[in-house]
């Protein structure tokens, strides 16, 4: 290589910032995080996360917004261009708002209040432009128009390293402000100045989650010439502070460029300063970024798809990074954490988990995990057993130190018993089905006394009781089924039982779900379109996607509308009626197709069921048309809340071809596969691939499958033949074969 190549190669790993100083290019990432962007799903109601982090990350570091409501829920929204700082924990996808912790802002100018969305002059918030912004999963970037200031963030597991660069004529500041948090206050907090270059605190929050504690350390490369501490807006002359609202300003004189390093602990400022000793004790940022990408790299790599198609591969690899934001990693270096009951425990093995959307995820993302993150499907379970041991229940929807009894169920039993039928032997699976009985009898539980006593939920004295004991048949299914292959032959009998509940629900006189009420009537009037938001007998839902709402039991559910042809001409309806769901119905319900509702979960595996009824193709239709027109590659790109991933997951097994309709059985029915070909690495270090060598937009309906070589006629494919390291090659045609998967030989199993 001559001279001017080299100076021309080493041009290109830098240019120049903003105000003057070279740095290196990090617009595009290498590998298949090329493929990445964040930015899709952080317009319209997608709610994902924008900023940096690493997988399954404590920190999730990035911009915030002045909250507006419910599309800000991660602090985020692509339609915004004002920003307050950057925060170190975010929610991904949420329908609830909470996180934003340890909140900096850089400055040249010192000013404490926050200002609003139409004035912001006396304000420290700032104008941006997403011309000005880039955004990695491993590094983040923004010019902050106030004050023309770029602020470049990456991270590490528990730390978050901000690096400013400052314009010149003004001192470079930072502003910290512990009060404010996405759509919450903190009720106390504090900070100390412990040396010229570090400082502590603290911030204790009641939002969504009922209680939180968040502790820090900041340390700068560059010494604080001026600490100030402020009560809300007013300085105190003090080195230490702890009121309500504390906000300070650190001043570091008049440089150039600030680095500055923040480590979190749920447990205390000792521990958030080991944890970052152990993570990140140089300050080499640039490496930080490559270790960043190194890691997700790898985790990309787990599923490999071929394709012509640039936007289809953008689409295909931003779900799967969505999938590795949450569950998100919670304990500190040394195992220690804050429990549910605000005492610290210590995980062994150093890997407890949080924000566990269970509601949302048990249905896909955890089905997916036990594929390609075999690894970690124990240590979350041995995760929400520890829960259950702190608040004698298992979680529901737990967020840090707080349970947040959010959505209807006990949705982490599906998760528990799917991976001991998968297999999964790291956690005491006596201790978890001790702990799945417990739950699911829990006279606090919403609903479960009537669920004893009775058999159902009357609506009329428990608010979305359908929506409930829809759910609690299905979690019943996954405890019938783990207390069968233990051989508790009492407990199977009893759950197995109450996993047929539903059916005290069908009301065969108009073949719909429907609400009973205590004296054992109907609910009447009914329509089941109509959904009443916060207040009706469904959560997110209506009738008509309740009505469908039984993935333990499809066989059942057939035989309830008198066999196939009733049953798929209901679901030919389900997707053809436009009737209104009325004024008052969820904003969450969005995707529709007729009465399909995509942007919710209940929906989720609703167009596979025609695999059981023997009408494979209609599946494969419906299922193409989702993936089509439902994900894409711009901000609006997700068609509903993200939810920690569940709706990428979904995307990312329909892609494969397939979906696990019942959350636990392991067996995964067949749509109509996304790509020519998917090689996914799966336990053992074996590689299960997906060959459809004549896909097209076009050839979108199954004609014959092969399994390892050989046909293979079955509508479906289970968990085992997966992680085996299989060959799965779909031969695909532009018009259905109608009698592939017809015979009921051929149809999906149920193991149970």
């Amino acid at each position: 290589m001559n001279t001017f190549k080299l100076l021309m190669a080493a041009s290109c790993l830098l240019v120049m910032s903003a105000n003057g100083i070279a740095q290196k290019d990090y617009s595009k990432s290498e590998g298949l995080l090329q493929y990445v962007d964040p930015t899709i799903g952080s317009g319209y109601h997608g709610h994902v996360f924008v900023g940096t982090s690493v997988p399954y990350g404590m920190v999730q570091l990035g911009p915030s917004n002045i909250h507006k409501g419910w599309d800000w829920c991660s602090a985020y929204h692509h339609s915004d261009s004002i920003v307050i700082g950057f925060s170190h924990t975010h929610l991904s996808g949420t329908g609830c708002t909470d996180l934003g912790d340890v909140l900096i802002m850089p400055l040249n100018e010192i000013r404490t209040p926050r200002g609003n969305q139409d004035d912001i002059r006396d304000g420290y918030a700032s104008k941006y432009s997403h011309a000005n912004e880039v955004a990695r999963p491993e590094y983040y970037s923004l010019v902050l128009d106030r004050y023309n200031i770029k602020a470049e963030l990456t991270a590490t597991d528990r730390v978050g390293f901000h690096r400013y660069t400052y314009p010149e004529g003004k001192p470079a500041s930072i502003l910290i402000d512990l009060r404010e948090g996405n759509g919450t206050n903190a009720y106390e907090s504090y900070i100390r100045k412990v040396d010229d270059y570090t400082v502590e605190g603290y911030r204790y929050v009641r939002g969504w989650s009922p209680s939180r504690k968040v502790y820090f350390v900041l340390k700068s490369d560059k010494k604080i010439e001026n600490f100030t501490a402020y009560d809300d807006n007013t300085p105190k002359p003090w080195d230490q502070l702890k009121v309500e609202s504390v906000k300070s300003v650190l001043t570091f004189g008049n440089v150039k460029e600030v680095k500055i390093k923040v480590a979190i602990s749920s447990v205390s400022c000792d521990n958030a300063a080991m944890n970052l000793q152990e993570e990140l004790s140089h300050w080499d940022f640039d490496k930080v970024v490559k270790t960043s990408a190194d890691r997700w790299n790898e985790q990309l790599q787990k599923m490999i798809v071929e394709s012509d198609d640039e936007a289809a591969k953008r689409v295909f690899y931003t779900a799967h990074y969505h999938t590795m934001i949450a569950p998100t990693l919670f304990c500190d270096v040394n195992g220690q954490y804050r429990g549910m009951n605000d005492m610290i425990y210590t995980d062994p093995k150093k890997a407890n988990y949080t924000t566990l959307s269970l509601w949302d995820t048990y249905r896909a993302l955890n089905p997916l995990m036990t594929i390609t993150q075999a690894e970690r499907v124990d240590d979350v379970i041995n995760s929400m057993l520890s829960i259950y041991r702190q608040q004698d229940k298992l979680p529901i929807w737990p967020l840090m130190s707080g349970e947040t009894n959010q959505m209807p169920g006990y949705s982490s039993v599906p998760v528990i018993a799917d991976a001991y039928l998968k297999g999964f032997t790291g956690f005491n699976a006596e201790d978890a089905l001790q702990a799945m009985k417990a739950t699911a009898t829990y006279e606090k539980q919403n609903g479960i006394p009537f669920v004893v006593a009775r058999e159902y939920i009357p609506a009329d004295k428990v608010h979305e009781a359908t929506s409930i004991a829809m759910e609690y048949a299905v979690d019943d299914w996954g405890i019938a089924a783990m207390a069968k292959k233990m051989g508790k032959t009492a407990d199977y009998e009893t759950f197995a039982k109450r996993a047929l509940y539903y059916k005290h629900y069908f009301d065969s006189s108009i073949n719909h779900i429907r609400p009973k009420m205590e004296d054992g009537s109907w609910r009447t009037p009914y329509d089941p379109a109509r959904s009443i938001h916060g207040v009706g007998d469904f959560c997110e839902g209506n009738g008509w996607q309740y009505t469908f709402f039984v993935p333990q039991d499809p066989y059942g559910l057939i035989a309830l509308f008198g066999g196939d042809k009733q049953f798929t001409d209901k679901l030919d309806n389900f997707f053809k009626n436009t009737d209104s769901m009325g004024e008052g119905a969820s904003s969450d319900i969005t995707g529709l197709i007729g009465q399909y509702a995509h942007g919710n979960e209940p929906s989720h595996h609703i167009a596979y069921l025609y695999t059981y009824a023997g009408e494979q193709w209609k599946a494969a239709e419906k299922v193409r048309f989702i993936m089509n027109d439902f994900y894409t590659d711009k901000p609006d790109g997700i068609i509903g809340n993200e939810d920690c991933g569940q709706m990428s997951a979904w995307y990312l097994l329909s892609a494969m071809g397939f979906y696990q309709v019942n959350p636990s059985d392991g067996v995964f029915a067949f749509g109509s596969p996304r790509f020519k070909k998917m090689e996914v690495k799966v336990r053992g270090g074996k590689v299960f691939t997906v060959e459809a060598p004549n896909n097209s937009k076009e050839n979108i309906y199954i004609q014959k499958v092969y399994l390892n070589g050989k046909p293979y006629d079955k509508s479906y494919i289970t968990y085992d033949d997966i992680i085996n390291g299989s060959t799965l090659k779909f031969v695909m045609g532009k018009k259905p074969n109608k009698n592939f998967g017809k015979v009921p030989a051929s149809r999906p199993i149920v193991l149970n």
